[in-house]
C-alpha cells in the first residue's frame, strides 16, 4: 500500500469507527427513552398481521404512494438506500485494493446491472424529491408549503448526502473501468461506463473516491448521532418500529373510535376506582405519555403532509399537526436530557432543542407553553392529518389526550365548552332542549312511528331501530332530515321504531372535547338502555341500529364496543341505497339540479363510507353530480367536528366559509351531505355568502331530503 492509501484508510476507519459508536450511542438512549413511557399493551396483538402490515407499506409505500410523485420517487430514494449499503462495503475494501469486489456478488453481471439501475432510479429520485423542496420552499410560499416550519437544513443535508453517495458510486465504477479492473460488461452498466470518458484512471483516484464515499456517510452518521430530534433522518430506522406498533394491527389508520384511558398498569381506566394521584387523566406531563406516544414523536419526517391538509391550518389557525408533534417531540428530548436519567446529554439535542426543557406543556405565551391553547381547541379532529401520514403518527389521540388532561383536572376550556357539557349531563343533549321534545319530529308525517316504551324490547316484527340523535331530533333543519328518513322507510314498507324521549347524547362531544367521564355515563347509559331494546336478539348482527348523524353512527358502532356494547350500526345513506337498488325505492321525479356532496369526515374518512350517498345522488334522473376538488379520503372538514360546533371561530377564516366556497365553485344548486353537523355548518357558510350575493338560490339539503323529493314528488318540506 502507498502513503496514500495508508492513510485514506486509517482517517477512514477511524471517522467509522467514532460514528458508529456516536450513533449507537444516541440511538440507545433514543430507545431507553423511548421504553421508558406509560404502558399501552394494545400494541402486541396480531403479530402476524401486523409483519404482513408493516411489509406491506414500507416496500409496498402505500401511504407515501397518496402523493404520487413524491411516493414514486421516495420508493427509489428507499430501495437505494438499503440496496446500496453494498457499495458501502465495497469502498471499505477499495480502500485497500482499487480493484476489489464482493465476494460471492462480486463480478456477476445480474449485481452489477441491479446496482446501476438502482443508483440511477435512486439518484433521479432523490433530485426529485430536492426538487418538491425547493418548489415548495417557505421563503417561496409561506404559511401555503407544507415545509413551513419544518428544519429545513436538516431536509437539504440528508438529500444531498445520498445525491454525494450515489455520485461516489458511478465515480469509482467509471474510475476502475478505466483501470481495466471492473468486471461488469457494457450492457449491465451502462451509465458507468458512459461516464468513463470523463473520470480519472489512476488507482489512487479509487482510493480517494472511496475514502470520500465512507466520510460523506459516516458524516450522515455523526450528524443524527449529534441531532436526536432529527426525524428526516432518524425516521429510516423507526419508521418500521411505527408502523408495526401502529393501533390498528390490519392496518387501517388510527381513525373512528378514540383509545380509551388507560390506568397506571395499563388496564382501561375505571373511574368509579380511579385514583387521580395515581393514574393520568390524559396527558399534562412529558411522564405521562406512553411508550408509542414518544415512537410517533422521533417518527415524523417534518414532511407536511399533515400539515398540508389540516383544516384548520389552512384556514389561518395555529394548529399545525406536523409542528404541534415535533414541539412534543423537542420538549420530550429536551426534558430527558436536563433530566440527565436517559443516558442522553446535552450534545445530542440542539441548542433551540434545549430551550423546550421546562416549559409547560400547554400554556398560553404569558407561561411559555410548548403548545399554545389555541392550537389544541382549534382541532376539529377531522383525521385529514392520521389518513396522510406516510409513517402512521395517531395526531388525533395525542390532541384529545392533552384536552382531556385541560378537561378533567385542569378545567380548563373554551366557556361555550362548558355550556355545552352542562346541557349533556342535565339534559342530555348538548342544546339543553326539554328531553320530551325529543319526538315532536313526528308531528304530521300521517303516519304513525312506534316508540319502545321503558321495559319493552323491539318486535320481532320491527327490523331496526332508528337512532334519531339529538341534532335529528331537536334541530330543527336537521329534523327535515329525519322526517325524510321516515317518509322514505314507510313508503318502502321498511318496519322501524324509535326511542323517543329515552334516548340521550351518545356522547360525541364530551368524548372529543376531552371529558371522557360524561362520555362514559352517556354511554353506559345508552348501552344499557340498548341492551334492554335488544334483549331478545343476543347476536350482535341482529341488533341494527339506523343513524342519520355520522357522528352518533361513528360513536355506537366503534366505541361502544370498547364498552361492551355490541350492535351493528348503518347509516341512513346505506339503507337508502340498498332500497334504491332493490327498487323499494324508485327515483321518478326528475330533478333539474347542478349537485355536489360533501364527505362528512365521520362517515367518510372515519369509517370509508363513500359509495352509498354517491350511489343514491346519482339514481335521480336530472340530477347532474359534480365532485369537488377535495372528496372522498382527501374531504375538506365542515369545521363542527371535534366538538368544534359549540364553539366559536375567531381565528383566520372559518373552516365551514372555506368549504363553501370550494363547493360554489362548482356551480351547484344544491351542496348535498349526509350529516345533521354538516348540513348546518354548510348552510350557515351559504347563507353568508348569500348575504354578500354569493349564493343566492343555492339550498343545502342531506341526501334523504333530495331522494324524498325524487321518490315522494310533493312531499318535500
Amino acid at each position: 500500500m502507498t502513503g496514500v492509501e495508508i492513510t485514506a484508510a486509517c482517517v477512514s476507519l477511524a471517522a467509522s469507527a467514532v460514528a458508529v459508536i456516536w450513533v449507537a450511542w444516541t440511538a440507545r438512549a433514543m430507545v431507553r427513552i423511548i421504553s421508558a413511557g406509560a404502558l399501552d399493551p394494545t400494541r402486541r396483538n396480531n403479530p402476524a398481521m401486523r409483519w404482513a402490515t408493516m411489509l406491506r407499506e414500507t416496500f409496498g409505500h402505500t401511504r407515501m404512494l397518496r402523493s404520487r410523485i413524491a411516493g414514486v420517487a421516495h420508493w427509489f430514494v428507499f430501495a437505494a438506500f438499503g440496496a446500496l449499503l453494498f457499495t458501502l462495503a465495497e469502498a471499505y475494501g477499495e480502500l485497500f485494493d482499487p480493484g476489489f469486489e464482493l465476494p460471492l456478488l462480486g463480478g456477476w453481471a445480474g449485481y452489477g446491472l441491479l446496482t446501476e439501475i438502482v443508483a440511477a432510479a435512486g439518484g433521479l429520485g432523490i433530485l426529485v424529491l430536492i426538487g418538491i423542496r425547493l418548489v415548495n420552499h417557505p421563503r417561496r410560499t409561506a404559511r401555503r408549503s407544507r415545509f413551513a416550519g419544518s428544519s429545513m437544513w436538516q431536509g437539504y443535508y440528508v438529500e444531498w448526502t445520498i445525491v454525494g453517495v450515489l455520485a461516489c458510486v458511478f465515480a469509482i465504477r467509471a474510475t476502475k473501468i478505466n483501470l481495466g479492473t471492473f468486471p461488469y460488461p457494457e450492457w449491465a452498466t451502462p451509465i458507468s461506463h458512459a461516464l468513463a470518458g470523463v473520470a480519472p484512471s489512476t488507482p489512487a483516484a479509487v482510493t480517494v473516491l472511496a475514502t470520500l464515499k465512507v466520510l460523506i456517510s459516516m458524516a450522515w452518521f455523526a450528524v443524527i448521532a449529534k441531532n436526536i430530534t432529527m426525524g428526516v433522518a432518524w425516521h429510516r430506522f423507526s419508521a418500521f418500529f411505527n408502523i408495526w406498533f401502529k393501533r390498528n394491527a390490519d392496518g387501517k389508520p388510527a381513525l373512528g373510535a378514540l383509545p380509551r384511558l388507560r390506568a397506571a398498569d395499563g388496564t382501561p381506566l375505571n373511574f368509579e376506582r380511579a385514583d387521580p394521584e395515581s393514574n393520568a387523566f390524559g396527558i399534562g406531563t412529558v411522564e405521562q405519555f406512553s411508550w408509542k406516544n414518544l415512537l410517533d414523536f422521533s417518527t415524523c419526517t417534518e414532511c407536511g403532509r399533515c400539515q398540508d391538509v389540516c383544516p384548520a391550518w389552512q384556514t389561518g389557525k395555529p394548529l399545525s399537526p406536523k409542528l404541534l408533534i415535533t414541539g412534543l417531540r423537542d420538549h420530550v428530548y429536551a426534558t430527558s436530557a436536563a433530566s440527565s436519567v436517559s443516558a442522553i446529554s446535552a450534545a445530542a439535542v440542539h441548542t433551540d432543542v434545549l430551550a423546550a426543557a421546562g416549559r409547560p406543556l400547554v400554556g398560553d405565551e404569558t407561561v411559555g407553553g410548548v403548545i399554545d391553547p389555541d392550537v389544541l381547541w382549534s382541532c376539529t379532529t377531522c383525521g385529514a392529518c392520521v389518513q396522510e401520514c406516510p409513517v402512521d403518527i395517531e395526531h388525533v389521540d395525542h390532541i384529545v389526550n392533552l384536552r382531556r388532561h385541560k378537561v378533567m383536572v385542569d378545567s380548563e376550556f373554551p366557556s361555550e365548552a362548558g355550556s355545552m357539557l352542562r346541557n349533556l349531563e342535565s339534559k342530555g343533549n348538548p342544546w339543553g332542549a326539554p328531553p320530551g321534545s325529543r319526538e315532536d319530529w313526528t308531528t304530521g308525517l300521517g303516519f304513525e312511528v312506534p316508540r319502545i316504551a321503558p321495559g319493552q324490547a323491539i318486535g320481532e316484527a320491527v327490523e331496526f331501530l332508528f337512532w334519531v340523535g339529538c341534532a335529528g331530533a331537536l334541530d330543527a333543519s336537521a329534523k327535515q332530515t329525519t322526517r325524510a328518513i321516515a317518509q322514505l322507510l314507510h313508503a318502502a314498507h321498511v318496519s322501524f321504531a324509535i326511542l323517543g324521549k329515552r334516548e340521550t347524547c351518545t356522547g360525541d362531544p364530551a368524548r372529543r372535547i376531552g371529558n371522557e367521564f360524561v362520555y362514559e355515563g352517556l354511554a353506559r347509559h345508552n348501552i344499557a338502555t340498548l341492551e334492554e331494546v335488544f334483549v331478545n336478539r343476543p347476536d350482535p348482527a341482529q341488533r341494527t341500529v339506523i343513524a342519520s348523524c355520522a357522528h352518533c353512527f361513528n360513536t355506537i358502532a366503534n366505541e361502544y364496543p370498547q364498552l361492551g356494547g355490541e350492535f351493528k350500526v348503518v347509516h341512513h345513506t346505506q339503507l337508502l341505497a340498498d332500497l334504491v337498488q332493490q327498487r323499494k325505492l324508485v327515483p321518478q321525479q326528475p330533478l333539474d339540479h347542478n349537485i355536489t356532496y360533501h364527505d362528512p369526515c365521520y362517515l367518510g374518512r372515519h369509517n370509508q363510507v363513500f359509495d352509498a350517498p354517491r350511489e343514491i345522488l346519482q339514481s335521480m334522473p336530472g340530477a347532474h353530480f359534480t365532485e369537488m376538488p377535495r372528496n372522498s379520503e382527501r374531504s375538506f372538514c365542515c369545521g363542527a367536528g371535534g366538538a368544534r360546533m359549540w364553539m366559536e371561530e375567531t381565528i383566520g377564516k372559518r373552516i365551514n366559509t372555506e368549504r363553501v366556497d370550494e363547493a360554489l365553485a362548482q356551480r351547484p344548486d344544491a351542496i348535498v351531505t349526509g350529516c345533521p353537523f354538516c348540513r348546518t355548518m354548510l348552510g350557515d357558510g351559504v347563507g353568508s355568502r348569500t348575504a354578500e350575493g354569493a349564493a343566492d338560490g343555492v339550498e343545502v339539503l342531506d341526501v334523504a331530503q333530495l331522494l324524498r323529493r325524487s321518490v315522494l314528488p310533493g312531499s318535500d318540506e
